[in-house]
C-alpha cells in the first residue's frame, strides 16, 4: 500500500479518537507512524502537526466554551518543560522509557476506572502545574501528551462540552510549541510536509466522523469511555513497542 495513503488512513483514525475522546490522536497514529517515516523524530512532527490541526478544527467550533484560567498555568508549564525532552530526544534511547509508559497508563486506567466518578481533581495552581510537567515530559518524549492532562480537565471541568474544548486548546497551543522545537532540532523536513499533505485529507475526515459519535456520547458514560482509552492506549504501546 502506498504510503501517503497509509497516513491518511492512520490520520482518519487518529482525528476520530481525538474528537470522540479529547485526546488519543499521537498514542493512535505513532503506532505506525514511525515505520513510515524516514526517523523517529520526524514521526513526532508529522504527529504533532496533524494533531495540531485536528485540535484547532475543534477549538475554532467549541471556542465560546474554554475555560482559559484553567488552562494557561498547564500550558505554560507545558511548553517550558516539553523543550528538554525534545532536545534530547535525538540523544537517547527511549525503548525502555516507553515499555514504562504503556504500563502506567494501563495502572492509571483500572485504578480511575476502580473509583470511577469519586475522583475530583480540584483546579489548583500546584496541580496545574504537576499536570503540565507530566505532560510536557510525555509529549516532548514521545508525542503522548493527552493522559496526564486528560485526566485532569475531565475531573475539572463541569461536562464533556467544557471538557473537549478546554482539552483540545490545550493540545492546540502545545503542538504549536513542541513543532517550533521540533524544527529547530531539525526534524521538520520536506518529508514532513509532503505526508502532512496527505494527512490532512484524513483529519478533515475523521474529524468529521468523530463529532458526529460524540455528540451521540451519553454524559453518564463519557468518562467511562475515557478512562478505557488510557488503557487500551497503554496496551497499544506495549504490543507495538519495536
Amino acid at each position: 500500500m502506498n504510503e501517503y495513503l497509509q497516513i491518511v488512513l492512520l490520520a482518519i483514525g487518529a482525528s476520530f479518537v481525538e474528537r470522540t475522546t479529547g485526546f488519543g490522536f499521537g498514542i493512535f497514529i505513532m503506532t505506525m507512524l514511525p515505520f513510515l517515516m524516514p526517523s523517529y523524530g520526524e514521526a513526532t512532527t508529522l504527529s504533532g502537526l496533524l494533531a495540531l490541526t485536528t485540535t484547532l478544527i475543534i477549538c475554532v467550533r467549541m471556542w465560546k466554551v474554554i475555560t482559559w484560567k484553567h488552562l494557561w498555568p498547564i500550558l505554560i508549564t507545558f511548553i517550558i518543560v516539553s523543550a528538554g525532552p525534545v532536545f534530547l530526544l535525538s540523544r537517547m534511547e527511549i525503548r525502555s522509557l516507553t515499555k514504562l509508559l504503556g504500563i502506567v497508563l494501563i495502572l492509571i486506567s483500572i485504578y480511575f476506572l476502580c473509583l470511577g466518578g469519586r475522583i475530583r481533581i480540584k483546579p489548583t495552581v500546584k496541580n496545574q502545574i504537576i499536570t503540565g510537567t507530566l505532560s510536557g515530559l510525555m509529549g516532548g518524549f514521545f508525542g503522548m501528551q493527552g493522559p496526564p492532562a486528560v485526566l485532569y480537565f475531565i475531573s475539572s471541568e463541569k461536562d464533556k462540552d467544557r471538557y473537549m474544548a478546554v482539552i483540545s486548546a490545550y493540545f492546540c497551543l502545545g503542538n504549536l510549541a513542541m513543532t517550533v522545537y521540533r524544527a529547530t532540532n531539525g526534524f521538520f523536513t520536506a518529508t514532513v510536509s509532503r505526508a502532512y499533505l496527505a494527512g490532512i485529507i484524513g483529519v478533515f475526515i475523521g474529524t468529521w466522523i468523530g463529532t458526529k459519535v460524540f455528540n451521540r456520547i451519553p454524559a453518564k458514560i463519557f468518562r467511562y469511555i475515557v478512562y478505557s482509552y488510557i488503557g487500551i492506549s497503554g496496551i497499544i504501546i506495549l504490543v507495538t513497542l519495536r
